[in-house]
């Protein structure tokens, strides 16, 4: 290993030059020569021992340690692995060296040697291979270092340490096999396999494979589940890193040993109004579990949604819900950051999910007689809670139990039903026999007698939820009418108007510094109006109902003590009574809402008001909603990070309140962005459209003394296409303005024009305009008669470009087909010249020929009668011989001649 050579330009770095820190070195290199060429035992063991110490308490001794020690250290633990003492020794010192030491009053940039010293070890893969395995040793203390330096080198170099023990064969099983040991060990392995498995998928897999989950649950078990220290936290964190954005751990733990060890941990024992700081950082570590559980894994697994939706199933059959909303709701001697940790994951739990939809509705919590529906219970806290945290995580279970659930919506909006004016203004502790709609109009009424609209505002989100996307419980709130405060001071009133005149007396409410006193309350009756407004004729027409409404939301867009938030949304508020207003009614309808705009904001400034807002810190950074850091030992080392600190929520840069970025999720926002678009394209089509006025009847149309009806009609239709050319020209020109103005809002320029001018200007203008558009149409035209001459002589070009190339092809076949007729010519003319001299020669060739043939036949004639004469002497010999033994011989050869004629002949035909 050549760590002492990597190592000296980083300490002549730091020391500068060679005599700084002299002193140390020297020690420092003398203990350890004593240590490698020592030769008495008891004096290497006295050398390492003071090597230790004083590697634990100077820095320069750590890099002076980290320049020359490392070898001759990693020699004794290679070599000397029979020398217990000394191999503790050398891993205490490693421990020493690795250890940053604090020294409060040193410079914050100040070099630590211990962290060069950790990227050194760290870089060696040998040595973390030695140290796996003294795991294996029996000391205790052996394996208590050995873990340490482990746990030291992994919080510096996690990345480097994990590729190693991930190339080291049965690594990871060793450090797996620590959490079997004694319980100092144990912890210390806890420790080190949480940071070994942050964002590792790979090692997450062998882990959970080695068994971690049984293991990791029966340690909690044994340390007492909720109620236990440090331990079931750290047991806690390594469980969620198994199964954070990892599907196929929680199907595995899912499909082993279930979710009921997991759930156990959130049954409260014992005391239950007893709530340590451990118990809290246990109890929120379980349910973060719960968490990750319901996200199903991570956004890349295509297995996501279905899992989710297995998990959360399971949760809710092992009675999760209940011990959530003991937690959450009944609990309320449980810390703000349990009750709101518990209340968010009941949200989660029956987002998208109907059948936890309909658990969570048939729950009933307290005892009897005093027993309600879980859901008044919510709305409860909702309206009654100083804890701002509390009501967002509140707000967060209905918006995910109203969200696209059209009948939860309905069942929600159908227990809408106004009290009686003395019970509207009766305190809120004798609501819990009201109904859920009972409660929720009490929270929206009771602000007319203690002027608190904080109640009201809450009240308004909630109802914002249920009216949302759905027509029909729009309509149905419609209706509602609440009693007036004083039965003298008139009628009742309905729900909508009693709302919008809320939003008026928030702005009026001023603080000691002038401003005002709940900066949130009226953006989000705003996003209430604007949510109800949305593609509900019936609403808009409700509003416009009363003239002074128009009026306070016209002064409210231009109100520039407003925030650029309040000022946006009432001017999308606007654009909605525009483009989805369908009254026909003389100023209700949408032409007399945008000329209102006109003259009061002007198109300009009403469009730039959209450009702000949607620069604002609440729409241009969208966050996940309720996005939660992992809950590690160094988050929750302090108290603060769990209490429920306002502080977290502030932001100087934001001139909104910071609660308004949790009510205004990512989906509400972009939502605002299209409608914007929506209102932009409608408002120029609405001054694109002559305004439905009662038409005042022209002289010209009636009909003159003594004219004839033919001529009467002539003119009348002379007249009307008159009339209809100027409306024409009227409507482009109104159309091509409020484009004009729509860009100008859109272009995010601040400065506004002067909407009056003098008459002349207007004229002049309006002159230059039609000059332009004639000159363009003008120009249009050449254009395209330009675009067509080219395109014709392009055609023409190509066409004689074709004809020359035909030209040229028929010229070559010509010249080819000449030269070929003279060649055949020339063949002609030389065949003629030689024909007198060759039929001498075919005379004699034949001649030649004929007698070659004869020759040849007398050759094989001649063969054939030799033949026939050794036959035939053959037979004379035979048949001398058969005479003699006393044979008849012309008997014997009786019938042979004639049987052998058929192929005498046929040799015959052959020849």
């Amino acid at each position: 290993m050549d760590l002492a050579s990597r190592y000296k330009g980083v300490v002549g770095f730091v020391f500068g030059n060679e005599n700084s820190g002299s002193s140390e070195d020297s020690y420092v290199e003398r203990l350890l020569d004593r240590i490698s060429n020592g030769v008495l035992a008891e004096d290497r063991r006295n050398a390492i021992a003071e090597l230790q110490s004083v590697v634990a308490e100077s820095r320069a001794a750590q890099l002076a340690f980290g320049a020359m020690g490392f070898p001759v250290l990693m020699g004794v633990l290679k070599e000397e692995r029979d020398d217990v003492e000394m191999v503790r020794g050398a891993l205490e010192t490693l421990v020493g060296a690795l250890t940053p030491i604090d020294h409060s009053k040193g410079p914050t940039d100040e070099v630590q040697p211990a962290l060069m010293n950790t990227d050194l070890l760290s870089r060696e893969s040998e040595s973390i291979s030695l140290l796996l395995s003294l795991l294996s040793e029996e000391d205790f203390y052996v394996r208590y270092y050995t873990l340490q330096i482990l746990t030291a080198l992994l919080t510096n170099s996690p990345n480097r340490l994990q590729e190693a023990i991930l190339s080291i064969p049965r690594g990871i099983t060793r450090l797996m096999d620590m959490l079997m040991d004694r319980e100092v060990i144990r912890n210390e392995a806890l420790l080190l396999l949480t940071y070994l498995t942050r964002e590792a998928e790979e090692i997450q897999k062998i882990v959970v494979f080695e068994g971690a989950f049984e293991k990791l649950f029966s340690i909690i078990k044994e340390e007492g589940g909720s109620e236990g220290g440090v331990v079931v936290q750290d047991s806690l964190e390594l469980l969620n890193n198994l199964l954070r954005s990892n599907a196929s751990n929680q199907v595995l733990l899912r499909e082993t040993l279930g979710f009921d060890p997991l759930i156990s941990i959130l049954k409260l024992r014992g005391s239950t109004y007893s709530f340590t700081q451990q118990k809290t950082i246990n109890l929120l570590s379980a349910l973060e579990t719960i968490n990750l559980l319901m996200m199903g894994g991570s956004e890349a697994d295509p297995q996501k949604d279905s899992n989710k939706i297995t998990n959360k199933t399971v949760l809710v059959q092992k009675r999760l819900l209940d011990y959530l909303l003991l937690l959450g709701v009944e609990s309320q001697w449980a810390p703000i950051a349990v009750r709101c940790s518990a209340l968010r994951c009941i949200g989660d739990l029956v987002a998208g999910h109907r059948k936890n939809l309909d658990a969570l509705s048939s729950k009933v919590l307290g005892e009897e007689p005093q027993v309600e529906p879980a859901l008044n219970s919510i709305l409860r806290i909702i309206l009654r809670t100083s804890s701002m945290q509390e009501f967002i995580a509140a707000d967060h279970v209905f918006k995910n139990i109203c969200e696209k659930n059209m009948d939860g919506q309905a069942m929600l909006a159908s227990t809408l039903i106004p009290q009686p004016n003395s019970m509207t203004h009766a305190p809120l502790e004798e609501d819990v026999n009201m109904s859920f709609g009972s409660m929720l109009l009490h929270g929206l009424a009771s602000s007319e007698s203690d002027g608190d609209l904080e109640s009201c505002c809450r009240a308004a989100s909630v109802l914002t939820y249920i009216l949302k996307d759905n027509t029909q419980c729009k309509e149905r709130v419609l209706r509602i009418q609440l009693e007036a405060p004083m039965p003298s001071l008139g009628a009742p009133e309905l729900l909508l108007h009693r709302i919008v005149r809320y939003l008026a007396v928030a702005s009026s409410m001023k603080n000691k510094d002038g401003k005002p006193c709940f900066s949130y309350v009226q953006p989000i009756i705003l996003k209430l109006l604007v949510t109800w407004l949305v593609d509900c004729p019936s609403a808009v027409q409700c509003f416009l109902d009363s003239r002074p409404h128009l009026t306070y939301l016209l002064e409210l867009v231009s109100n520039t003590s407003s925030t650029v938030c309040v000022r946006g949304l009432a001017a999308v508020l606007l654009g909605e009574c525009v483009i989805y207003n369908k009254s026909s009614e003389n100023g209700k309808d949408g032409f007399t809402v945008a000329d209102a705009i006109s003259q009061k904001i002007g198109l300009t400034s009403y469009f730039l008001k959209f450009d702000e807002m949607q620069r604002s810190f609440l729409f241009s950074s969208v966050r996940p909603a309720l996005s939660q850091k992992p809950l590690t030992r160094s988050t929750t080392a302090s108290m603060a990070e769990i209490e429920d600190d306002e502080s977290d929520l502030s932001d100087q840069k934001n001139e909104d309140h910071p609660i308004l970025t949790s009510i205004f999720d990512a989906h509400f926002v972009n939502f605002v962005k299209s409608l914007e678009v929506h209102i932009r394209e409608n408002i120029v089509d609405v001054y694109s459209r002559p305004k439905n006025d009662v038409a005042v009847v022209p002289a010209e149309m009636e009909q003159k003394g003594g004219e004839s009806d033919k001529d009467y009609i002539q003119r009348l239709k002379a007249f009307v296409e008159k009339q209809c050319s100027e409306i024409q020209k009227l409507l482009a020109r109104n159309a091509t303005l409020a484009e004009d103005l729509a860009r100008t809002g859109e272009s995010g320029h601040s400065q506004s024009e002067p909407r009056v001018g003098s008459g002349s200007d207007r004229v002049q203008a309006e002159t230059l305009r039609r000059d332009l558009q004639e000159a363009s149409q003008r120009l249009e035209m050449l254009k395209a008669e330009k675009a067509k001459i080219e395109s014709e002589a392009s055609m023409y070009q190509n066409l004689a470009g074709k004809l020359e190339s035909d030209l040229k092809s028929l010229s070559d076949a010509y010249n080819c087909l000449e030269q070929t007729n003279l060649h055949l010519e020339k063949e002609v003319k030389a065949l003629k010249s030689e024909g007198t001299s060759t039929s001498p020669d075919i005379e004699a060739i034949k001649a030649e020929a004929k007698e070659e043939a004869q020759k040849e036949s007398e050759a094989e004639l001649n063969d054939l009668l030799v033949c026939l004469g050794q036959e035939q002497s053959k037979v004379e010999k035979l048949s001398a011989r058969l005479s003699e033994i006393g044979e008849d011989v012309d008997k014997l050869l009786e019938g042979i001649g004639d049987d052998m004629g058929l192929p005498e002949d046929d040799d015959e035909e052959e020849d």
